[in-house]
């Protein structure tokens, strides 16, 4: 579904946890990373489209998050010719976008890659909000730096408490069982499904990081 202009209707898709951390996810069987992304489909609104690739690409339900704010208007990017399909080209020029900023109001555990057979992430993680453009593929980082600085305005005050380790965590009995201090280097951690520790794409990315699949 294209406008007159040739560009094909889009939802983008900031996800923060409580420290104001982005959702980064890494393409599958690539080394390129983004935020979740998706067309709207005819008869869609962009608000129902979000809800839909958000549990395609990262199985979360709405009670997971909350709408903190949208971009005003459309975003655009176009797409170089050498990434579209040879039957597309002439009147498919790339993507204008809705973005919406949300955060996650549940566990993380909750994120789930595969909740879906056609996964569009293999990998995640959280990084900073202002996440490093030269990782991102080159003509998307336009579009990348107008939502997040649109958006920044509504990013919510931190609270440096830990909502879920008030202080201590508790045993059945309601004594103080386990605080951050005793957690040993080397401890094992439960990743949520579909998560990984991967390392920093800013230090870890190959020459190639940011291809992208044709039609995009």
């Amino acid at each position: 579904m294209l406008d007159r202009d040739g560009f094909r209707p889009n939802v983008g898709i900031i996800l923060l946890n409580q420290k104001n951390q982005v959702f980064w996810g890494k393409r599958i069987r690539t080394h390129s990373w983004q935020f979740p992304q998706g067309g709207i489909d005819r008869g869609e609104s962009p608000e129902q489209a979000m809800f839909r690739e958000l549990q395609e690409e990262v199985g979360l339900a709405p009670e997971h998050v909350r709408i903190l704010a949208r971009t005003r208007d459309w975003l655009r990017y176009e797409v170089p010719d050498r990434y579209i399909r040879r039957d597309a080209r002439g009147h498919y020029k790339g993507q204008k976008q809705i973005w919406f900023l949300l955060q996650l109001t549940a566990h993380d555990w909750n994120l789930n890659l595969r909740a879906t057979d056609h996964p569009e992430f293999d990998a995640w993680r959280w990084n900073d909000y202002w996440v490093p453009l030269d990782v991102v593929v080159e003509f998307k980082r336009g579009v990348y730096e107008m939502a997040l600085s649109e958006l920044a305005r509504f990013l919510p005050r931190q609270d440096h408490r830990n909502r879920y380790l008030r202080g201590a965590l508790r045993n059945r009995d309601g004594e103080a069982a386990m605080t951050d201090s005793d957690f040993m280097p080397g401890m094992a951690l439960e990743l949520p499904p579909g998560g990984t520790f991967e390392p920093d794409p800013q230090t870890a990315m190959p020459a190639h990081v940011g291809q992208e699949k044709p039609d995009v």
